[in-house]
């Protein structure tokens, strides 16, 4: 990926793909970036994919209402098929609903027009520096598997991992990701599971806030509901390590997941162990998909021998596969979704817990959609 936007002649400068159905401000927007970028431009979805389709695009401005389709549909299919770009929402028509909407669908961010010049430069600058990073990740789970490997392994890996990752953070002076750097790994963690799939960095964003409205009600320490949040936000990591994952090919529910995906409790407990999380983390991780009967994987554990935080974890996941909003997949409403876990109480679930949890549901299920779109776009845990 080229560097972020420079006016500097000896940079390469990254190209963006301008997409808007008016020819006033698609001008406009190309004599404002065309000092600091390469670029390209399209009036209709259209033209957008064709372009996408025959050259290298760093990132796009695109507009929400185009005379073939709707600009939302065509950003779903832009990360669905060329994730690596990033994309920047510019309208007249918008709205937060809308907003929220995008962000979801993985756009990088959100402006509306009139907007301000300054305000649209950093934006994409900022675009870009996080392209950087997750350029970086994507590359390196493809070509180090160390990461899942033994521990020794691992350990190196990680190593290497967050020396190019922070590198990278200094190079662009992204003082989000450097504040963290000698804290903790969450910056990091999140743009792990971004690079992979936006739509699994959400999931796993809504799974923890699921299964954190739980913990007041379990007399939880403080240390358990941390360790609660943390391994809820990261049940998933070990898919990071599967190849052609895709969040859009998970299934409803634990038993349906493909064989293939199979192995990501074992990877992503193993990923995690060099990190020093507490043993709670690993064992979410590990035993998510555990069931109450003893028919889950990856160990067949049974009953009260599978650990608390991930039996909790095992119902948040499912609830979320069953509601969330994904491209690909009509949700269940929220009432249907308690009653398809319901039905899996003493099968699939812990039927006190089940309990407990369509308890927490029904009584903030007003404000449960909303609620569960901020953490979405929050991504990462409080620790």
């Amino acid at each position: 990926m080229s560097s972020p936007a420079t006016s500097e002649p000896t940079k390469t400068k990254p190209t963006v793909l301008v997409v808007d159905d008016e020819a006033g401000p698609r001008d406009a927007l190309k004599v404002i970036l065309r000092p600091f970028f390469n670029i390209r431009s399209a009036d209709n979805a259209k033209a957008a994919l064709e372009i996408l389709n025959e050259q290298p695009i760093d990132l796009i401005t695109l507009d929400q209402k185009l005379p073939d389709r709707q600009g939302m549909d065509l950003l779903q299919d832009i990360k669905h098929s060329h994730t690596d770009v990033e994309v920047i929402i510019i309208t007249g028509y918008g709205s937060l609903k809308s907003a929220m909407e995008g962000i979801r669908h993985g756009a990088a961010g959100y402006l509306l027009k009139p907007f301000n010049v300054t305000e649209l430069i950093t934006l994409i600058n900022q675009t870009l520096e996080k392209k950087q990073r997750l350029d970086f990740i994507r590359n390196f789970l493809r070509t180090t598997p160390d990461l899942w490997g033994s521990e020794q392994e691992s350990v190196h890996a990680w190593q290497a991992l967050k020396a190019g990752y922070f590198a990278i953070a200094k190079n662009t002076q992204s003082d989000a990701v450097l504040q963290h750097e000698n804290q903790d790994l969450l910056p990091l963690l999140s743009d792990l599971l971004e690079a992979k799939d936006r739509q699994l960095l959400n999931h796993s964003s809504r799974v923890s806030f699921y299964a954190t409205l739980m913990a007041n009600r379990l007399n939880l320490t403080i240390a358990e509901q941390k360790s609660l949040a943390m391994g809820a936000f990261l049940h998933d990591i070990g898919k990071t390590s599967l190849a052609s994952y895709r969040f859009s090919d998970d299934q409803s529910l634990p038993s349906g997941e493909a064989i293939s995906c199979k192995e990501h409790p074992d990877r992503g407990a193993h990923m995690i162990l060099p990190l020093g999380f507490p043993a709670e983390v690993g064992q979410i991780v590990s035993y998510h998909h555990e069931r109450w009967d003893g028919q889950g994987y990856p160990h067949g554990l049974q009953g009260d021998g599978i650990p608390l935080l991930a039996r909790i974890v095992s119902i948040a996941q499912t609830f979320d596969h069953l509601t969330a909003e994904t491209p690909g997949r009509s949700p269940l409403c929220v009432d249907d979704a308690i009653r398809r876990i319901s039905l899996q109480s003493h099968t699939h679930f812990d039927p006190m817990l089940t309990d407990l949890f369509t308890r927490v549901v029904n009584e903030c299920k007003a404000s449960l959609p909303a609620m569960a779109i901020a953490a979405a776009t929050t991504s990462v845990p409080e620790s």
